[in-house]
């Protein structure tokens, strides 16, 4: 089955990225965003067997455990022409240090199907994507320059997800300790 693993926005977010996905259904037929909830990718899809799924949360919950939580602030949209349209994510140290980290940690324990990324890290929430075609791009992307958007959020949590066919579906999400409660009192 295919996995991924990202840091999925709060509902509110969510919702209004939903929006914007409906209005690219409505407009330009862009279905395939539709079909994940509004997320940062960490690990991009990769193929494993459900049998290893038990492993992989297990995995992530001691990775998770021992992070400590921090700000995401999205401004306005951003563009992979002529295909992609999404919410920015304003540059983010801690998001980056994480993504990393992780990528390292399940690279160095060889028991899961990911592979090195190769291209630089770039975190957006993807508002449409591969079936938004390069004659449409430029009157979507027009429609999206003229929205201003601003939301932060805070990264308080990992999350597992699977394709089960039709959708990406949250299979579990490991909470990234705060500061404070991370503390042994």
């Amino acid at each position: 089955m295919l996995y991924f693993i990202a840091i999925v926005t709060p509902e509110t977010i969510n919702q209004q990225v939903l929006e914007w996905k409906n209005y690219m259904l409505q407009q330009f037929n862009c279905k395939v965003a539709l079909k994940s909830p509004a997320h940062i990718t960490l690990i991009p899809p990769f193929q494993m067997p459900d049998s290893a799924q038990q492993e992989m949360k297990d995995h992530l919950q001691s990775f998770a455990a021992g992070k400590e939580s921090f700000s995401i602030q999205l401004k306005n949209f951003a563009a992979f022409k002529p295909r992609v349209i999404y919410v920015n994510v304003l540059p983010n140290d801690p998001l980056k240090e994480l993504r990393t980290q992780l990528e390292t940690t399940l690279l160095k324990s060889r028991r899961f199907p990911v592979k090195k990324e190769d291209r630089p890290f770039h975190p957006h929430v993807t508002i449409a994507n591969r079936d938004l075609t390069k004659e449409d791009f430029p009157q979507a992307w027009q429609h999206f320059q003229s929205i201003a958007y601003e939301a932060t959020f805070t990264a308080d949590a990992i999350s597992l997800l699977r394709h089960n066919g039709k959708i990406w579906e949250i299979v579990a999400s490991f909470p990234i300790l705060s500061s404070y409660s991370s503390e042994v009192h």
